[in-house]
């Protein structure tokens, strides 16, 4: 069996990152009864493989693009400790393929990544009801921290 493998992602991979992108659209609106209806659109893709300032990659098996993530380096805010943080988002596994821990390949990658670039903070967002997220998370090592509230008025 191939091994799977990450790699930076390029313009050519942007057919595959649009329907991950939908995925995860698909995917999150149950859990947002905030997102609006009709055709979304969450990131500019590639804007963002030609960024400095993020670092979008897919995991690759058998030549097949089964996962994509990104870190995206952001100042922080004035009163907190590191002046920088790397925020992660994009995280998304063909459903095949799910279950088989690729999120932490991709989460150590982008975790890699940050660190060479001098990052000693990483930050995601993830809805509250979405304890399977959140447990790989945690058990990733990431922490919760601020809970984001809402109402309609």
């Amino acid at each position: 069996m191939n091994p799977i493998y990450v790699r930076k992602a390029n313009l050519n991979d942007l057919k595959t990152l649009l329907e991950f992108e939908q995925g995860v659209i698909k995917a999150e609106r149950p859990l947002d009864p905030f997102l609006k209806n009709g055709a979304l659109s969450y990131y500019d893709i590639p804007k963002m493989i030609r960024s400095r300032y993020s670092h979008l990659i897919v995991a690759v098996f058998n030549e097949e693009i089964i996962a994509s993530g990104y870190v995206r380096i952001e100042k922080s805010k004035h009163y907190h400790k590191n002046q920088q943080h790397g925020y992660i988002g994009f995280i998304y596994v063909k459903e095949l393929f799910r279950g088989k821990k690729i999120s932490n390949l991709i989460i150590e990658s982008l975790k890699d990544w940050a660190s060479q670039k001098n990052l000693k903070e990483l930050r995601l967002d993830v809805y509250s009801n979405n304890t399977s997220a959140i447990k790989a998370y945690e058990h990733f090592g990431f922490s919760k921290s601020l809970v984001n509230m809402r109402i309609d008025i």
